[in-house]
C-alpha cells in the first residue's frame, strides 16, 4: 500500500510504554546514550520515507521544517536523486533530443564528448556548485578543456560549453534532482566583434564573373539571401524562372562522421524569395532540360552535393583578385543582400522575410546600423513640415507670411526673432 505523506522528530534514545493497568510510561530505549538521538523522519508525495539522524532536537526539527516546506512550494528534491552523476543525467538529456537536426545532435555529442564530460562526467549532481562552475568556465577561456590543454578556446566555443551544461542541469532540476540550476548567472567571456563586409553592387559583380562555373551560385547569394546550405540543397522544381521566384525548403549540411545531410531549413520553416530579372536570365541556362529533382549547383567532382569547402575555394580565389575584396567572406554575400535590400528602401519586415529570420527583432539587432540614412529623412521631413507653420516675427510683421524660410531651417530663423506662427 502507497504510505501516506507525514513527518515528525523521535527521541531514539527513549521509548514509551504501557503497563499492565494501561498507563504510559517513558523509558530509556536500547539505544540509549548511543549515536545521535533524534531522528527526523518524513514520507515524500511517491510514499518513499526519508529520514536523518541529529544530536539536538532543534537542529532536526529545523531540518524536518526545510523538507516540508520545500514540498509545498515545490522545489523539494529526492536526496536519492542528487547523488546521480552529471555524466548520466547529460546522456539522458542528449536522448530527449534524437528529434532535432543531425548536425545538432552531433554537435551536442562533440561539445560533451570533448569540452564537458572530461571534467563533469563522475561528478554527483549535489556536488556541481556555482563557484566550481565559474572557475572552470573561466579556466577554459585560459588554459582550453581536458582534451586541449594549453589552448585556450574561443569565446564562441565557451558560451556554447556553458549554454550544454546549464541545459543539462536545467534538465536535472525539471526532473526533480536538484532545486535549482547551480549554472544561472556564471559571468561569460564576451564575444569578439566581428566586422561584417558590405558588398556593392558592382563587386559583387566582379566577384561573380571571376567565380567562372559558380558565377550563377554567386549572385543567387547575393541577391536573393540564401544560406549557403539552402543553396546547395536547391533543386530544380524548386525554382520558377517565370514568376521569378525561389523556393527555399531544404538545407544540406556536413555532420561529423556522417557525411553531407539534407534536412529542414535553420528555422524548420520555407519560404519564398524574389528573384531578380537578370539572375533569373541566368538560372533559366543553368537549369535548361534538366529534371525538376535534379541540384541546381551540383558539385564538379562527379555531381552531388557542392560543398562549403570547393565553392569557398572559388570563391576566396575571386574576392582576392577584385581590388578591395580580399578577405570577403561566402557569407558576407547574405550581408551583402541585406544591405543592398536596406538601401533600395526595404521596410525590416520585407528583409527578415528575406532572409529567413525567425523575427523581425534579430533582423533589426543584425542590420539595424543600415538604417542611418532613413532616420536623417525622418529628420529632414519633420524640419520641411515645421517650417510650414513656424515663421520668423519680422516676417509676420510685415504681413509676408508666405515667405520661405531661409536655407538654414529652423536654426537659421532662429535668430530673427522666431515665434510660433
Amino acid at each position: 500500500m502507497r504510505r501516506n505523506r507525514r513527518a515528525g522528530v523521535e527521541d531514539l534514545w527513549t521509548k514509551t510504554v504501557r503497563d499492565a493497568e494501561g498507563n504510559t510510561q517513558t523509558v530509556p530505549s536500547a539505544r540509549h546514550g548511543t549515536g545521535s538521538r533524534w531522528r527526523a523522519r518524513y514520507v515524500d508525495d511517491d510514499g518513499r520515507e526519508h529520514s536523518k539522524a541529529f544530536g539536538r532536537r532543534v537542529d532536526a526539527q529545523r531540518w524536518l521544517d526545510k523538507q516540508v516546506s520545500d514540498q509545498v512550494i515545490g522545489t523539494w528534491t529526492d536526496p536519492a536523486l542528487s547523488v546521480v552523476t552529471f555524466g548520466t543525467i547529460a546522456e539522458r538529456w542528449v536522448a530527449t533530443k534524437a528529434t532535432r537536426s543531425a548536425k545538432t545532435v552531433a554537435g551536442y555529442r562533440s561539445l560533451l564528448d570533448t569540452v564537458v564530460l572530461p571534467r563533469w562526467k563522475d561528478v554527483a549532481l549535489r556536488d556541481v556548485r556555482f563557484d566550481d562552475l565559474q572557475v572552470w568556465i573561466t579556466s577554459l577561456s585560459v588554459d582550453g578543456s581536458v582534451r586541449f590543454e594549453g589552448k585556450g578556446l574561443s569565446a564562441s566555443r565557451v558560451r556554447q560549453a556553458h549554454q550544454l551544461v546549464s541545459a543539462v542541469l536545467k534538465f536535472a532540476v525539471k526532473a526533480k534532482h536538484l532545486p535549482a540550476n547551480p549554472a544561472d548567472g556564471v559571468e561569460l567571456p564576451r564575444l569578439p566583434e566581428v566586422e561584417q563586409r558590405y558588398l556593392t553592387h558592382e563587386q559583387l559583380h566582379r566577384i561573380a564573373v571571376a567565380s567562372g562555373r559558380l558565377r550563377t551560385l554567386v549572385l543567387v547569394l547575393g541577391y536573393c539571401g540564401l544560406r549557403f546550405g539552402e543553396a546547395a540543397a536547391l533543386k530544380v522544381g524548386d525554382v520558377d524562372v517565370a514568376a521569378r521566384r525561389i523556393r527555399v525548403r531544404r538545407s544540406v549540411t556536413y555532420v561529423r562522421k556522417t557525411g553531407l545531410v539534407e534536412g529542414p531549413t535553420k528555422n524548420h520553416t520555407s519560404r519564398t524569395v524574389p528573384v531578380p530579372e537578370f539572375v533569373a536570365r541566368l538560372l533559366k541556362t543553368e537549369i535548361a532540360d534538366r529534371a525538376d529533382a535534379d541540384l541546381v549547383f551540383e558539385s564538379a567532382r562527379g555531381g552531388g552535393y557542392l560543398t562549403l569547402g570547393q565553392a569557398r575555394y572559388t570563391f576566396q580565389k575571386a574576392a582576392a583578385a577584385v581590388d578591395g575584396c580580399a578577405g570577403v567572406r561566402l557569407h558576407d554575400l547574405r550581408h551583402s543582400c541585406a544591405s543592398l535590400a536596406i538601401s533600395s528602401g526595404a521596410n525590416i519586415k520585407v528583409v527578415q522575410k528575406l532572409l529567413g529570420h525567425k523575427s523581425a527583432v534579430l533582423t533589426l539587432d543584425r542590420y539595424g546600423h543600415l538604417f542611418p540614412d532613413d532616420l536623417d529623412a525622418v529628420a529632414a521631413a519633420f524640419d520641411t513640415a515645421g517650417a510650414m507653420y513656424c515663421v520668423p516675427a519680422a516676417y509676420r510683421a510685415s504681413g509676408d507670411t508666405n515667405q520661405a524660410p531661409s536655407k538654414g531651417g529652423l536654426t537659421s530663423v532662429a535668430g530673427a526673432g522666431f515665434e510660433p506662427a
